[in-house]
């Protein structure tokens, strides 16, 4: 199994480029199902839940090419089965976004109940109420959820929470429902409007995306189109809590400072000096960063996704800092594994204290979820001596060429047995 191994204490330096969005071109991939015309998807990163989905959707009978540059082309002429089995699922939660499309397209779906990161019940009961408003009926049998639907009828669907998934699943059914369908306390992440952007190019009727009420006028049939996935503004933030931690000037090309603006302003907090143009993000740090206390929320606050890395960041901060985890009730296990390097943190439920210390010390670690690896990484590039942490399949989930980008910054960093 592979490992990453670090060896700290260095300032980062130079240019990378941010690759798409993964949370971004697993949905879009998904709305590949609504026509029989050709999906032309760009800036495609190359990881393995974009694999996994690709396995996904071929397995039903979606043509899909060879992934290259960036590029990625699905064709669902035909939907010869229109289930998506336990063995892939478990891997992978965004795999319920089939659930959707599918029983708009085909008016029926299996889909095994998901899996994925361990970091706490992550349920998908907003997408059932939310479908079976729109005229589904929804069962769960061994494991799976099997729902049928003659045609999927607009509704008005109240959301008892921000779901980001679950205002994708239910905007991807709406397109090709009959009537409208108003989705209230919808998810209001750029990931959300990205998938709208291509619905629309496909011919859906969308209004809303990116507030909290989003109106869909269901159409007959929808068409092919190309699309660009937008920057991952969760892979630009690790970079940048990486600089501001290690210290150091980086250049991140092709990103989208629009779409960071709770992570941006936490990183000036830090004393990190930040200058954005057009698509790129400059950041300088001299000498050791200042604490930074927050708090998750749906967006536009602060990131759940970025929580795990400003923690290893407040680990070696001047003060101590507050952080407060109000989406997942499970996402603090990497403090366990940055305790081992020599970090001063005190979980309190929902709230762990993190009192920075003046230097880390290597140590072998072991990744827990994907967010976790990465705060690990941006760890190890500060400590002292040698890091080496183990279940790294957990970044090549979220993270594209991962090793070679900090490389290319001066990290010496590689990918071992």
């Amino acid at each position: 199994m592979d490992k990453l191994l670090i060896t700290g204490g260095r300032a980062l330096a130079g240019e990378v480029r941010v690759s798409g969005a993964k949370n971004a071109a697993l949905p879009i991939m998904c709305s590949a199902l609504l026509t029989e015309q050709a999906l032309v998807l760009e800036n495609v990163p190359r990881l393995m839940d974009v694999r996994t989905m690709a396995r996904i959707l071929a397995l039903m009978g979606v043509e899909t090419g060879p992934q290259a540059n960036g590029r990625l082309e699905l064709r669902a002429r035909r939907i010869e089965d229109p289930v998506a089995g336990y063995e892939l699922v478990k891997t992978m939660r965004a795999s319920v976004l089939v659930l959707g499309p599918l029983l708009a397209r085909c008016g029926r779906a299996k889909v095994s109940l998901p899996g994925g990161c361990a970091i706490g019940a992550r349920p998908v009961d907003q997408h059932v109420k939310g479908l079976q408003a729109m005229g589904a009926t929804i069962a769960v049998e061994e494991g799976y959820m099997h729902a049928a639907a003659a045609r999927l009828k607009g509704a008005r669907i109240a959301m008892d929470l921000v779901t980001v998934t679950g205002t994708e699943n239910l905007m991807m059914a709406a397109c090709l429902a009959e009537g409208t369908t108003v989705l209230e306390n919808a998810a209001r992440e750029p990931e959300v409007v990205d998938l709208a952007r291509c619905l629309k190019a496909m011919g859906a009727r969308i209004e809303g995306a990116g507030t909290d009420t989003i109106r869909i006028e269901g159409v007959r049939s929808l068409s092919g189109t190309a699309h660009r996935v937008m920057p991952d503004r969760i892979e630009t933030g690790t970079y940048l809590s990486a600089v501001a931690a290690a210290g150091g000037r980086v250049r991140l090309q092709g990103t989208a400072a629009e779409t960071l603006g709770a992570t941006l302003e936490k990183l000036r907090e830090s004393g990190a000096r930040i200058s954005t143009a057009d698509d790129a993000i400059d950041i300088e740090m001299g000498g050791r960063p200042a604490s930074v206390s927050l708090t998750t929320a749906p967006y536009p606050g602060f990131p759940t996704d970025m929580q795990a890395q400003f923690m290893a960041l407040d680990s070696v901060a001047h003060g101590t800092a507050s952080i407060t985890e109000t989406i997942f009730e499970n996402r603090f296990m990497h403090a366990l594994e940055l305790q081992r390097l020599g970090a001063d943190i005190q979980i309190h439920g929902n709230t762990a204290l993190v009192k920075g210390v003046e230097r880390l010390r290597g140590a072998k670690v072991m990744a827990t979820d994907l967010r976790a690896s990465a705060s690990l990484v941006v760890a190890g590039l500060v400590a002292q001596g040698e890091t080496l942490i183990d279940r790294i399949y957990h970044l090549d989930r979220g993270y594209e060429a991962l090793e070679q980008k900090l490389s290319a910054l001066g990290a010496q960093i590689a990918r071992v047995r």
